[in-house]
């Protein structure tokens, strides 16, 4: 038992209170046993504070939870999404020192809300966000609305975020499921099936909308306690109920009555669907130099991330040869191109080869199509690229006389 938790631990929980509360939700297990709604209730308050304690001693401290802003939160949720704390630090605290206000995200330039979010992909989330600013602008004044049907009504913004907005800056009782909370409740309840889907799913976030009622419920739990209880999920899987074989049970605040572990399963759950088959995809991505200039295309509105700016490149097969694409494309001769190492990185269910080649060479510009631009090396920074194309400009520009040599 944890001293500083005044007496409580998780031998305070009935078991057969917890196994009723699954089957008061419909989340059916074998070998429960009839209980009172009223010990559904306790056992639930337990488990609220037993996280709520552990998450006011353990909690990392990271810069978005020094703020109460539902703006600031937004940013924060909307940019850790499929990306890990420490790449998003920088991003967050970059984002809210240049667009500090809803006003400022609603009126800057495209390009501007771009840049801020090159590198962290997914890039329709950046321009959902300035979409949703500019209906807060609109609608509601500038002012980030209280309401959860309000907030779930933005562009972007879907069941999670809207429910981790309004428990974490507003501290209103809505639930949150993201993949950290189903690990800790797929392996605390040792529940089966795909929590993606019916019938697992709504039942998750029955189970969480349960715990932060009971968190709200529970006065003696102090402020903010809704905030509070949601983000200990959320950080006991982050940094303890972690996947794999050998999460740290160790030092879990409600361990002895995790089921999962009673059974030895913890590796087991959550039961996800098999990852999807890695596809292959080739492109000829062509730098042409002229000059000290360099020639960029701009993604155009049809295409997955219009509004940055890439060397010209195009998909191929993956026999096609490079230099024969670009030369129709660019009007380069065959003879003037030579090869740098390729560039393979990951989007999705993608791995991305561009295979690269280099030339000295002013097209004519009859071939051009869209928007294109003659950028130097220097001017490459400024502007909003994609993240394989800002590491070409970086070896490009970066490294200012280090080797150009690709990886």
């Amino acid at each position: 038992m944890d001293p500083g938790l005044g007496g409580l631990s998780s031998q305070n929980w009935p078991q057969a209170d917890r196994h009723v509360s699954l089957r008061t939700m419909g989340l059916q297990r074998r070998g429960t046993s009839g209980c009172s709604v009223q010990g559904l209730e306790k056992s639930l308050e337990v488990t609220a504070e037993l996280l709520t304690r552990w998450f006011d001693r353990n909690a990392r401290d990271l810069p978005w939870r020094r703020t109460q802003d539902p703006y600031a939160v937004w940013i924060s949720e909307v940019m850790l999404q499929q990306t890990q704390v420490q790449t998003v630090i920088p991003y967050w605290g970059r984002w809210m020192d240049t667009l500090p206000r809803i006003r400022d995200l609603a009126e800057a330039p495209p390009e501007r809300v771009l840049k801020l979010w090159e590198g962290l992909g997914y890039y329709s989330r950046a321009r959902n966000l300035q979409r949703a600013a500019c209906q807060i602008l609109e609608k509601h004044n500038g002012v980030f609305p209280q309401d959860p049907g309000a907030i779930l009504s933005l562009p972007g913004i879907g069941r999670y975020t809207a429910g981790a907005i309004a428990s974490i800056a507003l501290d209103q009782p809505e639930p949150i499921l993201d993949g950290n909370v189903i690990r800790v409740l797929t392996r605390f309840f040792a529940l089966e099936g795909n929590p993606k889907v019916r019938p697992l799913n709504p039942r998750l976030w029955e189970l969480a909308s349960a715990l932060v009622e009971a968190a709200y419920s529970a006065e003696h739990l102090g402020d903010r306690r809704c905030a509070r209880v949601n983000q200990s999920l959320m950080e006991l899987g982050a940094t303890v109920c972690t996947p794999g074989e050998q999460p740290a049970c160790g030092v879990c605040p409600v361990a002895e009555a995790c089921e999962a572990r009673r059974r030895g399963q913890q590796e087991r759950f959550p039961e996800l669907p098999p990852r999807v088959t890695i596809t292959g995809r080739f492109f000829a991505t062509g730098i042409v130099e002229h000059q000290g200039k360099y020639l960029l295309k701009l993604r155009e509105d049809t295409e997955v991330n219009r509004g940055f700016w890439e060397f010209p490149n195009w998909e191929t097969g993956p026999s096609d040869p490079p230099e024969a694409v670009l030369s129709e494309r660019l009007g380069v001769p065959l003879n003037r191109w030579s090869s740098l190492p390729d560039l393979r990185h990951h989007i999705t269910r993608y791995r991305m080869t561009q295979r690269v080649r280099c030339a000295s060479f002013l097209p004519s510009p009859d071939w051009a199509k869209g928007t294109w631009l003659w950028a130097t090396a220097s001017e490459l920074e400024s502007l909003a690229m994609t993240a394989a194309h800002r590491k070409l400009a970086v070896r490009l520009a970066g490294a200012f006389g280090k080797s150009p040599q690709l990886s």
